[in-house]
């Protein structure tokens, strides 16, 4: 039979159609397994709407049509359209976003220690980033908060309300937790809200389903620690949070310091411990995210390396550089390190936007852990409302320097 045939095209015509047919038998017989009924199938909206059982989602969506802002309620989906907001403007306002934290980032390793550096960010870096967050604050987040009712502060004796930001496009790489105009006192989403992060309304409703014991690894610390790495400025208050974990938890922590951090080390260790901190460099290749990570001893622990493996953990603190950092390539894919560790298991992250000062990281650690750990026991649900009271007593230490307490970020439920 000649290549080109007709008996050899209705012989290939039916081999195609053959698999056609055993491909849906496949897909048939997982969907006949329970827990697989929408296997290959958009999720249905029954099955996301548990994610706003804690408070609403936000989800921004940029496009070259519209944008608008689509409120997740436990029991509807409501849209707050944003005439403000285009796509042109989104991208010209990220360029100068990144390029305000570019300057900053090299500023920051040119120094020897990073908590000696503050006063070489410019005035113009400052001035770049507090734009940023009062273009966001009159753009989407007062228009958002406005509609949820969250109008003003909360009382002082109150109960701090939660939302959960869910950014598509170029907004993943924008600290919408700090968006306002903080000239003006509660004037911003730090006064309003307490803010988390999710990278999907499904990754927010798996984090939300109680983990059997038996399945977590066990209620100890890990703490990885580099105060000194190869190329890189010295971070000489790891030694700092060393000993803040030590006091904290006692024996019931693991450390990994130095040599003893290598890549091999710290994945084994990782898979036996519900709670993990580090206190490490981080890069981020924004490019290629998956090829960002911490540095350890023997070199980058990547987002690659991390999602191969499923941790069943409760929290993991990265006190480095660039771990929430997503890509500016596939912005929609928010491949950081943080969402890495909370795909594979960790159900609250809390991480860094960009270069964070030695000292202050230091300080919002302390701050995060005294509220959560007691006894050597840490409740890692507390997580979101550590960090926001951490940062806004940063802030106020630091108002004319956003750059100071902007960063940090808490992913999870």
């Amino acid at each position: 039979m000649m290549p080109g045939s007709p008996e050899r095209f209705t012989q290939d015509v039916d081999r195609r159609m053959a698999l056609a047919r055993e491909w849906d038998d496949l897909v048939e017989q997982v969907r006949a397994i329970e827990g697989f009924e929408d296997f290959l199938r958009p999720p249905r909206l029954e099955t996301l709407l548990p994610a706003a059982s804690g408070g609403p989602v936000v989800i921004i969506n940029v496009s070259r049509w519209r944008c608008d802002a689509l409120i997740v309620h436990e029991t509807e989906v409501t849209t707050i359209p944003l005439p403000e907001l285009t796509q042109d403007i989104v991208g010209e306002r990220v360029e100068a976003y990144l390029d305000a934290v570019g300057d900053r980032q090299l500023r920051v390793l040119r120094g020897d220690q990073r908590d000696l550096v503050v006063e070489g960010v410019t005035d113009d870096v400052e001035s770049l980033l507090d734009d940023c967050l009062r273009w966001m604050w009159e753009s989407f987040a007062r228009p958002v908060l406005n509609h949820l009712g969250h109008t003003a502060p909360p009382p002082a004796d109150g109960e701090w309300p939660r939302v959960w930001w869910c950014p598509t496009g170029p907004l993943t790489l924008l600290p919408i937790h700090a968006a306002g105009d903080h000239s003006e006192p509660g004037a911003s989403v730090i006064d309003r809200v307490i803010s988390s992060y999710t990278p999907t309304l499904r990754a927010l409703v798996e984090a939300r389903r109680p983990q059997p014991d038996a399945e977590a690894g066990a209620a100890r610390m890990l703490f990885v620690g580099m105060p000194e790495t190869p190329g890189q400025a010295s971070l000489p208050n790891v030694l700092v949070e060393k000993r803040l974990v030590e006091r904290l938890f006692g024996d019931n922590r693991t450390r990994l310091i130095g040599p003893e951090a290598t890549r091999d080390d710290v994945l084994r260790e990782m898979r036996g411990h519900r709670w993990a901190h580090f206190a490490c460099h981080g890069e981020q290749n924004l490019a290629d995210p998956s090829h960002g990570g911490v540095l350890v001893h023997d070199g980058m622990l990547t987002v690659t390396d991390l999602s191969a493996q499923q941790h069943r953990g409760d929290f993991a603190y990265l006190s480095g550089c660039k771990t929430a950092v997503g890509g500016v390539t596939l912005p929609d894919e928010a491949i950081t390190l943080a969402a890495a560790l909370h795909y594979t298991g960790f159900r609250h992250v809390v991480a860094t936007l960009w270069s964070v000062l030695d000292a202050e990281a230091a300080q919002v650690a302390e701050r995060v852990y005294e509220r959560l750990a007691h006894n050597g026991v840490l409740d890692a649900d507390r997580a979101a409302e550590a960090l926001h009271h951490a940062v806004r007593e940063l802030r106020r230490n630091h108002p004319d320097q956003p750059s100071v307490w902007t960063p940090f970020a808490h992913t999870g439920p």
